[in-house]
């Protein structure tokens, strides 16, 4: 994407909408990482909406993104922080795919790629890199676009046409204008078991509140809204109807 879009697409957490994904993949995360101190790779992450809370939690993390915007972002948002939380957030310039070049290979003890796949062409050498720096026993988070609810979002906006060819789609623009590809989990599994990954749990991401104006003031209570949306990523059938999806694997 374009610098702009990346600043469009940051603007977003400040919302509820925005907030969503990132406490539910936090939640998830707490289940499989192990206790601070540990060493967690960011890779696209941004203005650090995940690797920060990560740091007040006690864990070093170095977010490795390719856009000085995004990484911008990340250092304004440490300067609120209390010394001690900016101190454990280190942030590096570079495509995830460099990654293990830039950071280190093979000595990280969680790799985080999280809405990073769905911009690919062609996601292989991506995945292929987060394995690289992954330890042997190290976790592996990445967060997808789901292919299996893409008639969702047109249908919730009554676009019927855009939403019947969504039902054998594996890309669609998303609300930035960009054309974006999505995966299927059995898909993504098979994908990083060629590298050396094992799946050990998948999640889903968004659902109730992914028909929302991304810039729209929500006037809900805020805890409940994140509980229903943390519930419904953990349960069959809403799992498998959310936007995106989490999977957590593991480095063999």
């Amino acid at each position: 994407m374009t610098e702009p879009a990346w600043d469009r697409f940051a603007d977003q957490y400040d919302t509820l909408y925005g907030q969503v994904r990132t406490h539910v993949v936090h939640e998830h995360l707490r289940l499989h990482l192990g206790a601070p101190p540990a060493r967690v790779v960011d890779v696209g992450g941004g203005a650090g909406h995940q690797a920060i809370p990560l740091a007040r939690s006690g864990y070093e993390v170095t977010i490795v993104d390719p856009s000085p915007l995004m990484l911008t972002r990340a250092a304004s948002r440490l300067e609120d922080e209390p010394e001690v939380v900016a101190s454990r957030v280190e942030l590096r310039a570079g495509d995830g795919e460099d990654a293990p070049v830039l950071v280190g290979a093979g000595c990280w003890d969680a790799v985080l790629c999280h809405g990073v796949v769905m911009y690919l062409d062609d996601p292989e050498p991506m995945l292929a890199a987060l394995a690289e720096l992954a330890r042997p026993g190290a976790v592996v988070s990445i967060v997808a676009k789901n292919a299996r609810a893409l008639a969702m979002r047109p249908a919730v906006d009554r676009n019927w046409t855009e939403a019947l060819s969504a039902f054998d789609a594996d890309r669609q623009v998303n609300g930035l204008g960009v054309d974006t590809r999505a995966e299927t989990v059995e898909a993504l599994t098979a994908a990083l078991d060629q590298v050396g990954i094992d799946t050990l749990a998948w999640y889903g991401v968004r659902l109730f509140t992914e028909g929302w104006g991304r810039g729209e003031a929500a006037t809900d209570p805020v805890d409940e809204v994140l509980a229903v949306e943390l519930e419904a990523s953990r349960r069959d059938p809403y799992r498998q109807l959310s936007r995106l999806f989490h999977l957590v694997g593991r480095r063999r």
